[in-house]
């Protein structure tokens, strides 16, 4: 009876689990099924055929294109930026102490629980009132806040269960602290700051809570250029821009998996013999 519940138990949760698979890849497949509709307008699914006019229409039209351009470039910028400044108060907070030392993470990582809504519109408040109106200042100043966590979670990962006693030796040979510092602490987490970025340079690609707040009329995300054209010429467009940051999305978690390694980002900083 006991094992005929276990079975029953563990068909349900793989149920479950097909099923919460099936509920968040099914929309992306129907997008980037109707991203190659051959219809002139927008109709039911599926397709009666297949063509590429949406995406010729995406990559020649100048609104989406500068939308794309000033993604990659604050995309880039925020992501150079958060990775400096995360990894800085990563490396202080796991390498010194001093008084509310306990408190700064939850400070640092709020930005993932505050709704991005009023962090957009906080920032839009502070950049107006300190006469800030250039939109690539108050764009890179807006994901630098969102990103910065996440560079910060995976570097602060990245040194537990470090032996001190592998920077002690180095110091104890001869190597000054900040030679110890750049040839043994960083190497030995550099996966865990590789990741925050990776992961920085995505969520920088795909937000539009807060970059819609900071854009203005001629600097503006490409997030932000479909859901205007969401609500003034709503087309298929928009769904070939949509797979092509599932593209990108996709391309970067590969990037991470090849090269960085999931498995080391979740595990770094635990001393192998």
């Amino acid at each position: 009876m006991k094992r005929l519940a276990d079975n029953v138990l563990n068909l349900m949760v793989v149920c479950l689990s097909i099923a919460t698979i099936a509920f968040l890849v099914t929309p992306l497949l129907i997008a980037a099924v109707m991203s190659f509709d051959s219809r002139e307008f927008l109709g039911p699914f599926p397709p009666p055929g297949l063509s590429l006019q949406w995406y010729v229409g995406f990559f020649s039209d100048a609104y989406y294109l500068k939308g794309v351009q000033v993604s990659l470039i604050l995309a880039l910028g925020a992501t150079a930026l958060s990775t400096l400044v995360g990894v800085t108060a990563a490396f202080m907070l796991d390498r010194y102490s001093f008084p509310g030392k306990e408190t700064l993470p939850a400070f640092f990582l709020s930005p993932l629980v505050v709704p991005h809504v009023i962090i957009g519109f906080s920032l839009l408040l502070f950049f107006s009132t300190i006469g800030v109106f250039d939109g690539l200042i108050r764009l890179v100043g807006g994901h630098l806040i969102i990103t910065v966590p996440y560079v910060i979670r995976t570097t602060l990962a990245s040194p537990v269960g470090i032996r001190k006693s592998l920077t002690e030796v180095a110091l104890s040979l001869g190597a000054t602290e900040r030679r110890a510092f750049w040839k043994v602490t960083v190497p030995l987490t550099k996966t865990g700051i590789a990741a925050g970025a990776v992961f920085a340079f995505a969520y920088s690609m795909d937000d539009v809570s807060v970059s819609l707040f900071l854009t203005g009329p001629n600097f503006y995300t490409l997030p932000v250029a479909m859901t205007n054209m969401m609500r003034s010429q709503f087309d298929l467009r928009i769904a070939a821009a949509a797979v092509c940051l599932i593209a990108l999305t996709i391309a970067l978690i590969w990037v991470l998996v090849r090269i960085v390694g999931l498995d080391k980002v979740i595990g770094q900083g635990i001393y192998h013999k």
